[in-house]
């Protein structure tokens, strides 16, 4: 069964970093692209960064660019989200994405992870 599990979300102070991970399982992680998103509360989803399958392209959300880095290791089937940097703007669910059409359309989501900047 197709499963995407975020985790490493919290509670951090202005300024600080976090390291989102998450595990892919159930399909072929290697042929998709892999996207996070967030949702702040009161707010649309919006996207933060995506990454090809093969890795080798990354963009950003014009406002995150060189503050948040996208990874992935497809040998563990596993996408990272490295933000530095982090003001409460940045207080959101992160939520991973993983995305290709194959034929046709997939597009499968996990259930997202809190972040919470807070002094």
């Amino acid at each position: 069964q197709v499963q995407l599990v975020e985790s490493g979300g919290g509670l951090v102070q202005p300024g600080g970093s976090l390291r989102l991970s998450c595990a892919a399982s159930g399909f072929t992680f290697s042929r998709f692209a892999m996207n996070w998103y967030r949702q702040a509360p009161g707010k649309e989803r919006e996207l933060v960064a995506t990454i090809t399958p093969t890795g080798d392209i990354t963009s950003y959300a014009g406002s995150l660019k060189g503050r948040f880095t996208i990874s992935r290791n497809n040998a563990r089937n596993m996408g990272y989200l490295q933000m530095n940097s982090l003001t409460p703007e940045d207080t959101a669910v992160y939520y991973c994405n993983a995305r290709a059409t194959i034929l046709i359309r997939y597009d499968y989501w996990g259930q997202g992870t809190q972040v919470t900047v807070s002094s």
